[in-house]
């Protein structure tokens, strides 16, 4: 028989918190609002996420901000974390209602 034991485990080994993906609730609800107003829209967006990106920024940005005083999220740039930034953002939209006719 194997040493852990199916039910046991490997007793010597440590878990690793996951680096991202997980991150503390905020007890204190500052970021309340902004999480508010991110899933209102996705509920009258028909949860299309994309139409609401502009306000899951903002709820990760008011994370990031309040880290010092709760410890709710590390500061990152926003591009690592899949927002592109502002002007490249007008320039793609833009891009995409032009039609081309023949």
């Amino acid at each position: 028989m194997s040493a852990g034991g199916a039910f046991g485990g490997n007793r010597g080994a440590r878990p690793v918190p996951p680096e991202k993906g997980v991150f503390p609730l905020d007890h204190l609800h500052e970021c309340d609002l902004e999480k508010k107003d991110y899933l209102s829209c996705l509920k009258s967006s028909g949860h299309n996420s994309e139409k609401c990106r502009h306000l899951s920024k903002k709820y990760l940005q008011c994370r990031m901000d309040n880290k010092a005083l709760l410890n709710l999220m590390a500061k990152q740039d926003l591009a690592e974390l899949g927002f592109r930034k502002e002007a490249d953002t007008v320039s793609s939209e833009g891009r995409n209602d032009q039609r081309i006719d023949s």
